[in-house]
């Protein structure tokens, strides 16, 4: 029964030690389903791309035989910025004809190619995460999609978890750190924030992360809230 295939990978994953442990959890619920490609990753809407780190990528996501890594992913996926219009996981599908490879939101997947599963991930700040799951006969029937999204938002937890545990617990910030993270507080985008103070916007993702770190928190918003509530920076 698919419901209990779900709580039991579930169980496995809120267990796991390592994030292989939690990839070999997920592989195993949902290869049967028909999904043999992955990506699951931290999320922020002040990012231009999105993404703020991807934790596991795997398998033929672009059909070509290649393997993907993290850039690449963020490069060439269209859809995943549609996490910023829904809070609802979706369906997308790729098509490749004469104008080449095309990617859209459906309802249902059907037909050849390339189809998938996208699952936004909420916490109590909003957009935090993402799980795609992709393959060419995938089932998307609604039991399927209610549990991967169930399994998917186990598996971010456990992930960021492991992945992003704080190290450099301070809670002070510099001036420099305090600025960059008001600009953001304020919806700025990276490549805004870097443009007015001169920096390049790697730069400013490594004040990012160094704030998340000084803060003990795993994502950006949460660090928003933290500095908001001591003084760092103005609401």
């Amino acid at each position: 029964m698919l419901p209990d295939a779900a709580f039991r990978t579930v169980l496995d994953i809120e267990g796991s030690e390592t994030p292989s442990a939690i990839e070999d959890a997920i592989r195993s619920f949902a290869g049967p389903l028909g999904y043999d490609r992955f990506v699951l990753f931290s999320a922020s809407a002040a990012r231009d791309d999105v993404v703020e780190r991807i934790y596991w990528v795997e398998g033929d996501w672009f059909g070509d035989g290649g393997t993907v890594d993290a850039q690449t992913y963020v490069r060439r996926c269209p859809v995943t910025r549609h996490i910023l219009e829904t809070r609802d996981p979706f369906f997308w599908t790729k098509v490749t004809g004469e104008g080449g490879e095309r990617y859209r939101v459906v309802r249902t997947p059907r037909g050849r190619g390339i189809h998938g599963l996208q699952i936004p991930i909420f916490g109590p700040l909003g957009l935090e995460g993402a799980m795609s799951l992709g393959g060419e006969r995938i089932d998307a029937s609604p039991p399927a999609r209610l549990a991967l999204a169930v399994v998917a938002a186990t598996a971010f937890l456990a992930a960021r978890r492991l992945l992003e545990a704080p190290a450099e617990v301070t809670g002070k910030l510099s001036n420099r750190e305090r600025e960059v993270l008001a600009w953001t507080a304020a919806g700025r985008r990276q490549i805004d924030i870097a443009a007015m103070l001169g920096l390049s916007e790697r730069t400013i993702e490594n004040h990012l992360r160094r704030i998340r770190r000084r803060l003990g928190v795993t994502t950006t918003a949460q660090a928003i809230k933290v500095a908001l509530r001591n003084g760092d920076i103005e609401g």
